[in-house]
């Protein structure tokens, strides 16, 4: 079959998010072919190029998100009076406040107050009062959705018209209805310029040639790699042409949207305004979708309560290269750690990992342990931000564990050490994760926890805390404690580290359920089920047919010529083929009783 990719910030360029999971995917279902269709999200990001991609990649089309070129498209009036219709509407749709005839009112209102205090405990609840409530206002903004859309088509783009001083003056009014959130009342020029730039960004997908003239019309399946503005080409998609859409997020975009918002400088009026937004779209795409696959149970609880339909989730654990981590995880019985009173952290040097906490926790191991070291690996994340966190844990580091020397003449020696992979005593990740006896997460917010999983494919025992989908994957094979709690920490770690052949058990279990449920095979085979599942379902919209315009074999799948209103076919626009000319023909030519004998 013929998949549709769709990528934002991702696959095919080199660096981004999603880039693995897409380009194993797309190499391990060599039997289908695929069309990229990647958003690009800044210029450094386009300039660094693409990957080699595999054969199976028909075609790559690309548009930035990072900037829009005006399209010098002129409206007339009717054209202008259309646009201010339908962007008035979804901007009613936004601001929709609590009691104004529909219960999905509260939801956003809910939604846009927890953005706005900046916490995600509040955004855990507005998202549960959201996805609770009816449908009302999510089907108006679809309607003022598509109907923009529809516009965009109609007279070759939407860039203009999103920037003009129309759209301000149609969001304006809908923050200051009747019935409208609190919060956006209180929206002021600033905040509703920049709300207004921001729709305009989310929205450019809208403007794009791709649904047309072979673009995502002819493809068989539409996979978004993520919800959100990824997923804007595929809702356009089955819009025009009926091409049904998946969904997969190994990490979910309105989540993240609403614990960015608690770090921003905008006012609480536009991050209300925000949040609402992202709300009735993430709503939309999880309406549209054929299926939706979340890589793991915490993910598929945010998705239900955004108000995806839970008959439509099926949950496909992130595949991840296990080959690479076999020769440390197979000699893990025999050959030991090479330091069985060492801790290890691999991960990204950011706030969210918490090494404060690990670095006091750590500072209670050596009360009971002496001899134990912590070996930090990983580098800072990117931005200043990254770069100023490693020198505050650095800092407090060498506060809480002066240098240490045996006598008055020997060199002092720091039990912790800061170190990047790719140096000479840490030349790969698998050589990280067998320096140790232990691998310690200490995370306050998590997603999937690769660096966890990378620990059990190693065969290492782990301590980790019980944040985002910890607990799923450790399964019992591990030790789990709250976070933001050192005392619990040192606790499990001088468990661990006093118990070898406990160890020894819990990192042959580990391992053994790494290789069942977390490889890159699992995750390829579960796709191939559900790109079938979803075609096999999906309505007939055109007649296959080869280069010479006879109708390919098995081209149509077997269900669909099963009763119902999926049997409608409509032929594709490319002409009457061959094996079509000419008036009908009886196979065969009836006989009539008893001539045959």
């Amino acid at each position: 079959m013929r998949i549709g990719l769709l990528t934002e910030g991702g696959y095919p360029y080199v660096s981004g998010d999603a880039r693995l999971w897409c380009d194993r995917l797309v190499r391990g279902l060599g039997q289908h072919e695929f069309d990229i269709y990647a958003l690009s999200r800044s210029e450094r990001q386009e300039d660094e190029g693409w990957i080699q991609l595999p054969p199976q990649v028909s075609r790559v089309r690309t548009a930035p998100l990072w900037m829009a070129e005006d399209d010098g498209v002129v409206y007339g009036r009717r054209a202008r009076r259309r646009f201010a219709e339908a962007y008035g509407e979804l901007a009613a749709a936004v601001c929709e406040g609590p009691g104004s005839g529909s219960g999905s009112g509260s939801g956003v209102a809910a939604v846009g107050a927890g953005a706005a205090r900046g916490s995600a405990s509040s955004g855990d609840a507005g998202v549960g009062a959201a996805g609770a409530s009816g449908g009302g206002e999510a089907d108006r903004f679809g309607s003022a959705l598509y109907e923009l859309a529809e516009l965009a088509r109609d007279e070759g783009g939407l860039t203009g018209a999103l920037r003009s001083e129309v759209a301000v003056r149609a969001l304006e009014r809908a923050c200051r209805a009747p019935g409208a959130l609190r919060t956006a009342r209180a929206a002021r020029v600033p905040d509703l310029l920049a709300v207004a730039a921001h729709f305009e960004r989310a929205l450019r997908p809208l403007s794009l040639d791709w649904y047309e003239g072979d673009g995502l019309d002819s493809v068989d399946l539409c996979h978004a790699t993520a919800g959100g503005t990824a997923a804007l080409p595929g809702l356009l998609a089955r819009h025009f042409s009926g091409v049904p859409l998946l969904v997969t997020e190994y990490g979910v975009p309105l989540r993240a949207h609403y614990l960015a918002s608690a770090s921003v400088g905008d006012a609480p009026a536009a991050r209300a305004l925000l949040a609402a937004f992202h709300g009735r779209l993430t709503a939309e795409v999880y309406r549209a979708a054929a299926l939706i696959t979340p890589g793991n149970t915490h993910a598929r609880r945010w998705q239900e309560r955004c108000g995806a339909d839970r008959a439509k989730l099926r949950t496909v654990y992130p595949g991840m290269e296990a080959s690479r981590f076999a020769e440390v995880g197979e000699g893990a019985e025999s050959s030991g750690c090479a330091d069985p009173d060492t801790l290890v952290w691999v991960g990204r040097v950011e706030p969210a990992k918490d090494l404060m906490s690990l670095l006091h926790s750590f500072a209670e191991v050596r009360k009971e342990e002496p001899k134990t070291r912590l070996r930090i690996v990983g580098a800072p994340a990117d931005g200043t931000d990254g770069a100023t966190y490693l020198a505050h844990c650095k800092a407090l580091a060498a506060q809480l564990f002066p240098d240490e020397a045996e006598g008055v003449h020997a060199v002092g020696d720091n039990p912790v050490s800061f170190e990047e992979i790719g140096g000479p005593e840490v030349p790969g990740l698998p050589e990280a994760y067998a320096s140790g006896a232990v691998i310690v997460l200490s995370s306050v917010v998590e997603g999937f926890p690769i660096s966890l999983v990378e620990a059990m494919f190693c065969g290492r025992a782990t301590v980790s805390t019980d944040v985002g989908a910890v607990v799923e994957v450790i399964g019992g094979t591990g030790l789990v404690v709250p976070p933001r709690n050192p005392r619990a920490l040192a606790e499990a770690c001088v468990a661990l580290l006093r118990d070898p052949e406990r160890r020894e058990r819990l990192g042959a279990a580990a391992r053994a359920r790494a290789l069942e449920l977390f490889t890159v095979e699992q995750n390829i085979t579960a796709f191939h089920g559900i790109y079938l599942e979803i075609v096999s379902h999906s309505p007939v919209r055109h007649v296959l047919v080869d280069e010479a315009g006879e109708p390919l074999p098995f081209g149509v799948p077997a269900e669909a010529h099963l009763p119902g209103r999926w049997t409608e076919a409509r032929l594709m626009p490319t002409g009457r083929p061959r094996w079509a000319a000419g008036s009908p023909v009886r196979a065969t030519v009836p006989v009539p009783a008893g001539e045959g004998a």
